[in-house]
């Protein structure tokens, strides 16, 4: 079933109820249409709110809360490595794949696949669909990806006091 937006991506505002929610709703369906090894699409805020979701047979609230903490992760991951600006998360398990992607400077599209859907074609999908969802969300010239709210920078954060002690 699909929900309607609740509240604006990154804000505490509800979303207006015209033609941009109605717009991400209509992405979400043709998303689930097109591709229909998918199982579930939901779009979150960085901070965990469901915004929208097409998510049968997940709780997705609890999806939208774990998507906010691996998008922190891996935000932190790709500039504790020099790999650049996130881009997308893709968790692979035994009967299927979880993906996420940045949805502009504030949400993140997060993919419920099938095992059998090619991974080329679901990240395909899913960044196209994240940008569209990310314009719909942000319409301002400037895009930017997700940031990472909950985890602060390595600068902001105290030194560490050396190496990991060694394992029993």
């Amino acid at each position: 079933m699909i929900r309607a937006l609740r509240l604006r991506a990154g804000t505490n505002q509800p979303m207006e109820p015209g033609t941009r929610a109605q717009d991400v709703l209509a992405e979400l369906q043709r998303l689930r249409t097109g591709v229909p090894l998918l199982s579930g699409a939901l779009v979150a805020g960085t901070d965990g709110i469901v915004l929208a979701h097409d998510t049968p047979d997940v709780e997705p609230e609890e999806v939208a809360a774990l998507t906010a903490s691996a998008l922190g992760v891996a935000v932190r991951m790709t500039e504790a490595t020099g790999r650049g600006d996130f881009d997308g998360l893709l968790v692979q398990g035994e009967s299927g794949r979880v993906a996420s992607y940045a949805a502009g400077p504030s949400a993140v599209l997060t993919l419920l696949a099938d095992d059998r859907l090619d991974v080329d074609a679901l990240h395909a999908e899913g960044r196209r669909a994240a940008a569209r969802i990310g314009e719909l969300l942000d319409p301002a010239p400037h895009r930017a990806t997700c940031p990472a709210p909950s985890v602060p920078s390595s600068r902001q954060r105290p030194p560490q006091s050396g190496p990991l002690p060694p394992r029993p």
